[in-house]
C-alpha cells in the first residue's frame, strides 16, 4: 500500500448519509476543487511520515462538520490547518471560503501536540464525516458497517506508517484499536469533549512528557 493508493481508494468510499471530504464538495463552503485538494494535502502528508519514524498514531473516532469534514484531517479545523501540514513539511491552502472555523476538540488536541517532540500522525476509525439524514451540517456516531470499512482503512494505515505505539482517544477509538492491532498494548485516554478535557491533558502530559516540557496543565 502506498500513500497515493491509499488515498484514492478513500476517496472512493461512499455511505449514505456522510460526507467525504477527498469526493465531496460542499455547496455551502467549499471552494470549487475543494476535494482535489484535500486529497492531495492528505496524501502529501502520509508521503511525508512514510519517510520517517512515527512514534504514535492518535486515533479517534469519526470527522466533525466543523474540523475534518472541512479539511479533510483529523482532529483538524480551519484554525489548526496551517499547523499540521507545517508538521510535516508541508504547504497548504484553505479549502472553505469564509472565515475561518474553530473546533473545540481540535483545540484540545492541538494544545498537547504542539508540545510533543515526537512525529504523530493523526486518524479516525471512519475516516468520513458521518451525519444525520437531511443533516449535513450534524454529527453522528458511525455505525457498524462504517465502523468495519473504517477499521480496514486503519489497519492499512498501521502497516504503512508502522508506528511506535497507537494512542487511542476514547473508547470506541480504543475498541477498534485492539481490535485490529497486532500491537500488545493499545493505550486509551479520555476524549476531552463531555468534560474529559482536564483528565485527557493529564493523561498525554503524562506520555510525551509534557510537562518535562515547560507544561504544567494543558487546555484547563
Amino acid at each position: 500500500m502506498t500513500p497515493a493508493l491509499f488515498v484514492k481508494e478513500l476517496t472512493g468510499l461512499n455511505f449514505d448519509n456522510t460526507f467525504n471530504p477527498y469526493s465531496d464538495r460542499c455547496a455551502v463552503y467549499d471552494l470549487a476543487d475543494a476535494p482535489l485538494s484535500r486529497s492531495q494535502t492528505l496524501q502529501s502528508i502520509l508521503e511525508a511520515a512514510a519517510e520517517r519514524e512515527i512514534d504514535s498514531l492518535w486515533i479517534g473516532r469519526d470527522l466533525g462538520y466543523r474540523g475534518g469534514r472541512r479539511t479533510g484531517l483529523a482532529f483538524t479545523d480551519d484554525v489548526h490547518l496551517t499547523v499540521h501540514a507545517e508538521r510535516w513539511g508541508i504547504e497548504v491552502m484553505r479549502s472553505t471560503r469564509g472565515e475561518p472555523v474553530a473546533e473545540r476538540t481540535a483545540a484540545v488536541i492541538w494544545r498537547a501536540l504542539s508540545q510533543a517532540r515526537e512525529p504523530v500522525f493523526l486518524w479516525n476509525v471512519f475516516p468520513l464525516h458521518p451525519h444525520e439524514p437531511g443533516k449535513p451540517f450534524t454529527n453522528r456516531a458511525h455505525n457498524s458497517r462504517e465502523r468495519r470499512a473504517g477499521e480496514e482503512f486503519l489497519s492499512q494505515l498501521i502497516a504503512l506508517l508502522r508506528p511506535g505505539r497507537l494512542i487511542a482517544i476514547g473508547n470506541n477509538a480504543a475498541q477498534s484499536a485492539r481490535r485490529i492491532s497486532s500491537q500488545p498494548k493499545v493505550i486509551e485516554v479520555r476524549h476531552p469533549s463531555h468534560g474529559g478535557k482536564t483528565r485527557f491533558s493529564a493523561q498525554m502530559s503524562e506520555l510525551y512528557d509534557l510537562a518535562g516540557n515547560g507544561v504544567s496543565e494543558i487546555g484547563a
